[in-house]
């Protein structure tokens, strides 16, 4: 326990993880990570599925949930430490943030959670591009 905690208190996103789960809701996050995903690249992408598909159990303990709607409200927020239009650096802090989330939840993302985050990738980076 005492690792978790020092874990959280050393990621600011995380440890404000309460301020920004009122931001979360499931349309909220589809519509951000359907606009971003290419911007905001593969890993950025894939943290952020991640932690959705592992929220959706209901055996998920309470403070891994609060971490995760944390994380991924903070994703969601229009405004945030770095504006997400900067080039190179504009999804960072949201990297970061999803990032320390999935560490702290990691013995929650079970296989089937990461079978249908790589289902999702597929789908969106690895198909043919329409031009």
């Amino acid at each position: 326990m005492i690792a978790h905690e020092t874990t959280i208190s050393t990621s600011r996103e995380v440890a404000e993880s309460t301020t920004y789960e009122r931001h979360y809701s499931s349309t909220s996050f589809w519509r951000k990570v359907r606009a971003v995903a290419r911007f905001a690249g593969r890993d950025v992408t894939e943290r952020a599925l991640l932690l959705y598909y592992a929220v959706q159990n209901p055996e998920l303990p309470s403070w891994a949930r609060k971490v995760v709607y944390g994380a991924l409200g903070y994703f969601i927020l229009p405004t945030d430490a770095i504006p997400d239009l900067i080039p190179g650096v504009g999804f960072a802090d949201d990297l970061g943030a999803l990032a320390a989330a999935a560490a702290l939840v990691v013995i929650h993302i079970t296989p089937e959670v990461k079978a249908r985050a790589a289902a999702k990738l597929a789908e969106w980076f690895d198909a043919p591009q329409e031009d």
